[in-house]
């Protein structure tokens, strides 16, 4: 076949196969992990994956005919090509006759698609990596094989991964914080970093016998694994002198889920103690005027876990008082999905019209379905999500006014 003289020239081929186009395929093997998966093979070269045929595209019989100068200009270019074998057929043309084209194109192994790449130590680091897992945890080879990329991305902090992998294996009840593993280089803050992978080659490494698995997340991360959970807290303020558990003191007090629980073997608790109040701002929380036989609870925002623990708060009165906004009836719905006699107190109609000077834009209102709400509360929280009042509406709770949370308190059955 006779090759045009002006071999780089631009010609209308652009879905022909390519060098660029061969090399974008490669790529997209690379981030799909298929490369580094082949590298598993005890023997590269027994890999399925190569050789293997490459999409690549000639021209039909049409831009044979047509345009047959830019199918020299093409076989030109890609003659040039290096790396990948190029595989040609010999074709007999009503027009041209018989010429040999370009028909397939192949990459033959491994180590040619690496370094046609340039990937060369990104592949020696995962290597290095599967080798030392081979030697301390095989067990966790599947994880690698199923997210080679992930894995390499870990390639620094893997050796460390590896010996909390191993620790963890022999001590099958730690029983201890996280703070208390002493391995080199490892710390709590390592860990908590690498929770979520961690989690699941512990899932793998360990015997379920050793897995909690009722606690999942990596907020649970210590309870499924057997270390020592940082305990639920629970802050609160007695608001009757007659329950006064500290003499003298203001009755600021906090304590954990399981305390305050037993709270209730005290006589004043089981007896006296008729509301518990919930409030999310903690001036009110610390101002909350004097009730007789009443506590109020620092609530924080979502997340009821520890109060849930607490079961006598089934038996008293419950109120809750938040923001009149989208993220407060959200709240209150959370609550009462834990707590389904809760009331809420203060986030009602006229307490919002009341305190019209002190309206406030809510600047990321959420729209979710809430499930939990009264009637009278439900259409409250339609009204602002629909900007009856004013465009993403917000009263917040410290901004009423003290006289009214007193008159409303006095009213209270």
């Amino acid at each position: 076949m006779v090759e045009s003289k002006s071999q780089f020239s631009h010609y209308p081929a652009p879905h022909w196969g390519s060098k660029k186009s061969l090399l974008k395929q490669l790529e997209k093997l690379w981030q799909r992990g298929v490369l580094l998966s082949a590298s598993l093979a005890d023997n590269c070269s027994d890999s399925s994956l190569f050789p293997r045929r490459m999409q690549f595209k000639t021209p039909n019989s049409q831009a044979l005919g047509e345009n047959f100068a830019s199918v020299q200009n093409w076989v030109a270019d890609i003659r040039q090509i290096n790396g990948f074998r190029i595989e040609y057929k010999t074709i007999q043309h009503r027009v041209i006759g018989k010429n040999s084209l370009p028909a397939e194109a192949w990459i033959d192994s491994l180590d040619i698609a690496i370094k046609l790449l340039n990937r060369q130590q990104s592949l020696d680091r995962f290597i290095q990596l599967v080798a030392q897992t081979r030697q301390q945890a095989r067990v966790l080879l599947p994880w690698i094989e199923q997210h080679p990329l992930k894995a390499l991305a870990l390639a620094e902090s893997w050796p460390r991964l590896l010996d909390f992998i191993c620790w963890r294996q022999q001590h099958p009840q730690p029983g201890i914080y996280l703070r208390q593993v002493s391995l080199r280089g490892i710390d709590s803050k390592f860990i908590e970093q690498h929770r979520r992978v961690l989690s699941a080659l512990l899932d793998l490494a360990l015997p379920a016998t050793q897995i909690k698995q009722s606690f999942t997340g990596t907020r649970h991360f210590a309870q499924r694994y057997g270390f020592t959970q940082k305990p639920e807290t629970i802050r609160f303020r007695l608001l009757d002198p007659a329950l006064a558990l500290l003499p003298g003191k203001d009755q600021d007090i906090r304590l954990s889920a399981d305390d305050f629980q037993a709270c209730y073997q005290i006589p004043a608790f089981s007896s006296q103690l008729k509301r518990v109040f919930i409030t999310e701002n903690e001036i009110n929380f610390l101002s909350f005027p004097k009730q007789k036989n009443a506590l109020v609870i620092f609530g924080a925002g979502y997340g009821f876990d520890a109060l849930a623990k607490v079961k006598w708060l089934h038996t008293k009165q419950l109120f809750y008082w938040g923001d009149i906004d989208s993220h407060g009836f959200a709240i209150l719905d959370q609550l009462r999905s834990k707590f389904p006699h809760v009331q809420s107190l203060l986030m009602d109609k006229a307490t919002l019209l009341a305190h019209q000077p002190f309206w406030v834009e809510e600047k990321q209102p959420q729209h979710n379905t809430l499930h939990h709400l009264s009637p009278a509360e439900n259409k409250l929280y339609q009204a602002l999500l629909k900007h009856q009042y004013r465009h993403n509406l917000r009263l917040e709770q410290e901004r009423i006014y003290y006289h009214y949370v007193d008159e409303v308190l006095a009213m209270l059955k």
